[in-house]
């Protein structure tokens, strides 16, 4: 791409948030410029867990949580961690976090997140339809797991947060219980949730790559193109990128964790901060593994993904430029193979990705300060595989100048000023 040229929505972003938005727009008669810095889903689109997790509606910042920052400097392999030498970078973000755990915040937070979950679930399901993806799908529900009734106790306020917000669960108290839902788990895992309404896709950038081929086929472009800056004008929005310079009657930033510099281009200071997770991708796994596992207490899940099973997870808070540090995957695969005997993990392949992450555990979803002809979609952390089809649906309203379907005042840039 090397011409200046004009069009009507440019979505910067190529993973599932922006092709799903990608979608919507086209849908409502836009005519779409899909671009990327990169390859489409070489971001955490690519080798996340695969997992639309409607029933994750409680925000990581729980009250009361603060009080673990000790262990996340004390432990660099924990659940969640903090690199030592990012402490002073990300102070502000964790001072705005600890503020987003205070009990005046976070019932809201809970129930932003709630209502994005619920419209995404329906979303979802009209996605599937127009695009014909059932067959990508996997619903087998999730099976949420604890070592004993005394941490699955302190577990109670999450199911009760799923009672709340009408998110079906079943809770079972024994081994055997568990065995008829999940065989060949330790028995060391006495109690579990069951969240039937939990799925999975196949495999998450198959997935992608689906949505991708319908945009296509449907007249949609994509492009290659290092987006660097917007410029706000009265009537279009100047994109300058590293190999071109665009305009557009609208811009959609989707760009996952490298969006915060676009939105300063703007004028818009958003604490957009990335949390790196790591997975072990696992072919020839031998564990017939029957329904997506979360090991709650130690941050990880197990998810079938085609043939293989894919372990990883947690959580770890030092930006974008540091190496990663493998060592976090070979800790969640030495768990599993433990947690899940019969398991091969010996080999497999590594990944580490970024989770563009905010303080509130919520999303930035709307326009921009200075111009409502660009609109934010990003920093959904761990969940953009499960509220793209919501986001989208809630960007095609805010575009097309319909009425959103939900509250969109949680989800603005404004909360941040």
């Amino acid at each position: 791409m090397t011409d200046q040229s004009d069009h009507d929505v440019i979505v910067i972003g190529a993973g599932v948030i922006g092709v799903s938005i990608a979608l919507a727009l086209q849908a409502a008669g836009r005519d779409v410029l899909l671009v990327d810095r990169s390859a489409p889903g070489n971001g955490a689109s690519f080798a996340n867990a695969g997992a639309f997790a409607f029933s994750d509606i409680v925000p990581l910042a729980t009250p009361g949580i603060i009080r673990a920052a000790p262990r996340w400097l004390a432990d660099p392999l924990g659940p969640l961690s903090v690199d030592p030498s990012y402490v002073f970078a990300i102070a502000p973000w964790l001072l705005r976090f600890w503020r987003a755990s205070w009990k005046d915040r976070f019932p809201r937070l809970m129930e932003a997140q709630a209502a994005l979950m619920e419209l995404s679930r329906a979303a979802l399901e009209r996605q599937v339809a127009d695009t014909s993806g059932e067959h990508l799908l996997q619903r087998e529900g999730q099976l949420r797991v604890y070592q004993g009734a005394r941490r699955f106790e302190r577990s109670r306020s999450y199911w009760d947060a799923c009672r709340q917000y009408g998110i079906r669960f079943d809770l079972l108290e024994s081994p055997a219980e568990i065995a008829e839902l999940q065989p060949g788990l330790s028995s060391e895992f006495t109690h579990a949730g069951y969240t039937p309404d939990w799925i999975n896709t196949r495999d998450p950038m198959l997935w992608l790559e689906h949505l991708l081929s319908v945009f296509r086929a449907r007249g949609g472009v994509v492009d290659r193109l290092d987006a660097r800056a917007l410029q706000a004008g009265d009537e279009r929005i100047t994109l300058h990128g590293a190999e071109a310079t665009l305009s557009a009657g609208h811009v959609i930033v989707a760009a996952g964790a490298w969006s915060r510099t676009l939105a300063m281009s703007l004028g818009d200071r958003i604490p957009l901060e990335t949390e790196r997770g790591y997975n072990t991708t696992i072919r020839q796994a031998g564990f017939d593994l029957r329904t997506h596992i979360t090991f709650a207490d130690h941050g990880f899940v197990a998810s079938r993904i085609q043939d293989g099973v894919r372990v990883g997870g947690a959580v770890e808070l030092a930006g974008l430029v540091r190496p990663p540090n493998f060592k976090r995957a070979k800790i969640l695969r030495d768990k599993a193979s433990a947690f899940m005997p019969g398991l091969d993990a010996s080999r497999g392949r590594e990944w580490m990705g970024f989770r563009p992450s905010l303080p509130d555990s919520l999303p930035v979803i709307g326009h921009a300060q200075r111009t409502d002809r660009v609109v934010y979609a990003f920093g959904h952390g761990h969940l953009g595989l499960t509220q793209a089809a919501g986001t989208a649906e809630l960007v095609q309203a805010l575009i097309c100048g319909v009425t959103p379907p939900l509250d969109a005042a949680p989800f603005s840039a404004r909360r941040f000023t």
